[in-house]
């Protein structure tokens, strides 16, 4: 079983090849490797972004976890892959490939929500589209053999975490098989792979089998049988949240951070049945038995179950996002074919110490030479920004930074941020003083946590803040406020922004958080994302309803009129979402209208792989409860239509939209809202296209800064007529 102690990153001792130092960048062809003395590559990392040293980019923080191991790391970035002459050009890795598609998934940069091709990469010198293939694990993955066909593969990255079983692809709209098989790898790591890649490697280093390696968290490999020591769990047998029900009992894992006496114990269960086709109605026989991680694994429907079968899809979702815990979870075990794919628990969170020991190697922070003057757009939005923690525990249904990144959040420590922006003031080129972030994958969960070990280990809720703030966990943003503090303090810094997207609902918890943040760190607009406005696609999204927006929305105008700053809200919307009807839509728009939003750029919802929301898309089910063939049914807005007249409605003030309107609001028996009158949502008749473009003109010819959101009742009190 996995391992529950982990050795800390900084603990292990450092392969010989640490005697070749650090490289000033690791290297990308021939000649690099000959200037720092290399015959070979220990590990060879294959991305599908530029290669930027920056701690944001992914081949980045690897190549540099790795070389402060002592390892060789070479870097092959956006190679051509049409031939294997790109994957040649480093030489054959003495351990392994590392593949990976980049910090996005390929098939989510390169393709609208609509299905449309995105002629721009922002992960590419240039801004240059078509740089990275679809399905990029699987190409490199292909490729890498091919030039090399007796070395192991390790895949990884967000694009192989999110497909690491099973799943729906939006972009082929069927069930698609694990990533591991398609891509022939010899195992793949998913979310934080930090802990995985250093045991791994050094296990491989010190000539182990990469086939008999199965005990690293954070793993998923193929196996043909299965192990006869453990019990074996029907998914469909399993007790709910509230343990009414079903009749196999859970028990939490130990803390792994406890060292606890005495023998475990030796329930003495017999395996229990796979689950078949249509079992999922059927009343399980009570077992009345104990297991717990180190005793048993799951067994979820097989791929060739849930590509046929959609209840079972969205069944198989729920249990995979119940086991999400790292302190509890179970291996999880899919059948494909006559193998079956083995889930490892997640890895257990990074200390504070590992978090400031990885943002303290030596990267350069810029792009590699090779890029030239070419702007990289993903590296110039963060080049004077700070990542201070991963992790969110929010839960979102259409997000997967949890299913990546876990929802244990892992902070970095004070110093370290401090003294990383000193590094930004002293060497990034171009720092002007303003520091564009701090934050990352929300702005304010940084050193929030369960009060309780206990408690956290044993929690299986998908959120610690829907459909309330949970009791249990310390929501007090002081030490927040202490950092925001202190960042303005150091010298050469004029200004420090906060970008990163703000969970409100905490927000309000700690209102000096909120002075704070308004009266210091607000550069006249703050983008928050409420949704939707309507409790029944907001149940879907797990996201708090517009009264805790209505509450933000005091307390942000009310400091930012004490601070004396014109500031403005600026909300996001999604539209199409899972749970989402025509009348939530209007409604939506009614209130849009109401307080003189609108939304230039708006977001269709995009079922990206392994999303509980992505679930409810193809199932037609509602994951978040106990999936049957009698339970709840989603409302799903499909097809290119109804999809198209959602976004509409959020785009009410478009002309171009107005005819579809008028006929929607007339086949919902809305016509009272069809008029010139300011009740009404679209006008009687279209404009011409000269009346058209004089209220273009007066729209974009304000005084007010260029927005994706504009702010009507801001212009009528600016430019009266």
């Amino acid at each position: 079983m996995p391992n529950q102690t982990p050795t800390r990153l900084f603990d292990y001792q450092p392969f010989w090849a640490e005697c070749f130092g650090v490289a000033p960048f690791l290297p990308t062809s021939r000649e690099e490797m000959d200037a720092l003395g290399w015959d070979s590559c220990d590990v060879i990392i294959v991305t599908g972004d530029a290669y930027v040293d920056h701690a944001s980019f992914g081949m980045a923080v690897i190549g540099r976890v790795l070389e402060a191991q002592g390892f060789r790391v070479g870097i092959i970035a956006q190679p051509d892959w049409r031939s294997k002459d790109d994957f040649q050009k480093l030489g054959r890795p003495n351990l392994y490939f590392g593949v990976a598609a980049g910090n996005m998934d390929s098939m989510i940069n390169r393709y609208t929500a609509d299905r449309r091709i995105r002629h721009d990469d922002a992960y590419t010198p240039g801004n240059e589209g078509g740089r990275r293939p679809d399905r990029a694990v699987i190409v490199y993955s292909q490729r890498c053999q091919e030039a090399f066909r007796d070395v192991s593969i390790v895949i990884g990255s967000i694009e192989a975490s999110l497909r690491r079983i099973a799943h729906y692809d939006y972009w082929s709209e069927k069930v698609r098989r694990s990533i591991l098989v398609d891509s022939k790898a010899n195992i793949l790591l998913y979310g934080n792979a930090e802990r995985a890649i250093v045991e791994l490697t050094h296990r491989l280093a010190g000539g182990e089998d990469i086939a008999n390696i199965k005990d690293i968290r954070g793993t998923a490999f193929m196996m043909s049988q299965l192990p006869v020591e453990l019990n074996r769990i029907d998914s469909s047998e399993l007790a709910d949240e509230a343990g009414n029900g079903k009749s196999v009992e859970l028990i939490p894992a130990m803390d792994p951070y406890s060292f606890p006496d005495g023998k475990k114990e030796d329930p003495g269960v017999q395996p229990v049945r796979f689950v078949e086709p249509g079992e999922l109605i059927k009343k399980a026989k009570p077992l009345n038995k104990r297991f717990n991680p180190d005793n048993a694994y799951i067994v979820l429907p097989s791929f060739e179950q849930v590509k046929k079968d959609q209840v079972l899809y969205g069944h198989s979702s729920r249990i995979l996002h119940r086991e999400t815990n790292p302190h509890n979870a179970f291996p999880l075990v899919q059948g494909h074919g006559i193998r079956f794919v083995w889930l490892n628990p997640p890895p257990l969170p990074l200390s504070t110490e590992e978090m400031d020991w990885i943002f303290g190697l030596p990267y350069q922070r810029v792009p590699h030479p090779y890029c030239g003057d070419k702007k990289i757009p993903a590296y110039e939005m963060i080049r004077f920004s700070i990542n201070i923690m991963r992790g969110c525990f929010g839960g979102c249904t259409f997000c997967s930074i949890t299913e990546h990144e876990g929802r244990i959040i892992q902070s970095r420590s004070e110093a370290s941020i401090l003294e990383e922006i000193e590094n930004i003031r002293d060497k990034t080129p171009g720092f002007t003083g303003i520091i564009s972030d701090l934050g990352g994958p929300t702005a304010n969960m940084w050193r929030l946590a369960c009060k309780s070990k206990k408690i956290e280990a044993s929690c299986r809720r998908p959120s610690c803040v829907y459909p309330g703030i949970c009791k249990n966990l310390d929501t007090d943003q002081t030490p927040l406020i202490s950092l925001y503090r202190n960042a303005r303090k150091i010298d050469g810094v004029k200004k420090v922004l906060i970008a990163s997207g703000l969970r409100y609902d905490l927000a309000v918890e700690t209102p000096e958080y909120v002075k704070e943040l308004v009266t210091e760190h607000v550069g006249g607009y703050l983008k928050i994302a409420p949704e939707h406005t309507e409790s029944g696609p907001l149940s879907k999204m797990m996201k708090p309803g517009m009264g805790t927006y209505d509450k933000f929305k005091a307390m942000f105008e009310k400091y930012s009129k004490e601070a004396g700053k014109e500031q403005y809200l600026i909300p996001y919307f999604i539209a199409g979402h899972p749970g989402t009807t025509d009348v939530d839509m209007l409604n939506l728009a009614l209130w849009l209208k109401e307080n003189g939003f609108r939304a230039d750029q708006v977001q269709n919802f995009y079922p990206s792989p392994m999303a509980t929301a992505t679930a409810m898309y193809h199932s037609g089910k509602n994951p978040l409860k106990k999936v049957s063939r009698s339970s709840e049914p989603v409302n799903i807005p499909k097809g290119a239509k109804q999809r198209r007249l959602h976004k509409a409605f959020l785009r009410y003030h478009d002309p171009d939209n107005w005819p579809m309107l008028r006929q929607a609001l007339k086949d919902m028996g809305r016509k009272d809202l069809i008029g010139n009158g300011k009740h009404h949502l679209v006008p009687l008749t279209q404009y011409s296209n000269a009346l058209r473009g004089r209220q273009a003109f007066r729209t974009t010819h304000t005084g007010l800064p260029t927005n994706p959101h504009t702010n009507r009742k801001l212009r009528k009190k600016r430019h009266p007529k």
